[in-house]
């Protein structure tokens, strides 16, 4: 072996070695910036949560904080039900349904409600507009919820009819467990 081949093999070590070495740093540079981008630990906790839905009677709502933002849980009346399911879509300046539940529906009242029967509506409390949090109880033009910041006006399917917002709330991901449980996420 020539010494021009020896000094070669050392040189390509030095070079692989090198380059490891480097590789490692910057790796351990890098990945607390990437590390601290993961959700933290309580977050992680309320990615799905149960709620008890017992007490709630027909024409009453609970909000409850998931994911760091309300959600409103409203028992529905008869009267509630039958004003959403009268509307035409047509109508809506939003036609999606905005259901994490059911994917690429429209706006139809029963792609919105989380039972066949129309009265359990599970939705995000955030108006689509500027992230208010909308007055809810029959509040507003169609007897929905209110945006009350900038007028934002929603019916008692959580659709938009009036107002700034460009969008229906959004139904999150949620199921019955039991007749007395809900779980989101």
């Amino acid at each position: 072996m020539s010494q021009d081949d020896e000094q070669a093999t050392r040189r390509d070590f030095l070079y692989y070695a090198t380059g490891g070495t480097g590789a490692v740093v910057v790796g351990a540079a890098v990945w607390p910036l990437v590390n601290q981008m993961n959700p933290s630990a309580d977050v992680q906790a309320l990615a799905s949560i149960e709620i008890d839905i017992s007490d709630i009677e027909p024409g009453t709502q609970i909000t409850v904080k998931w994911l760091g933002k309300p959600v409103f849980i409203r028992r529905r009346t008869e009267r509630e039900i039958n004003l959403a399911r009268e509307i035409e879509i047509a109508e809506l300046p939003d036609n999606l349904g905005r259901n994490a539940n059911v994917s690429g529906a429209d706006a139809d009242d029963k792609n919105r409600t989380l039972d066949e029967k129309g009265e359990w509506l599970v939705m995000m409390g955030v108006c689509t507009h500027l992230g208010c949090v909308p007055l809810g109880n029959g509040a507003g033009e169609f007897g929905g919820w209110f945006c009350p910041c900038h007028g934002s006006h929603y019916d008692t399917a959580g659709r938009i009819r009036k107002g700034p917002a460009p969008e229906n709330l959004p139904v999150p991901l949620a199921s019955f467990i039991n007749d007395t449980t809900i779980k989101l996420g």
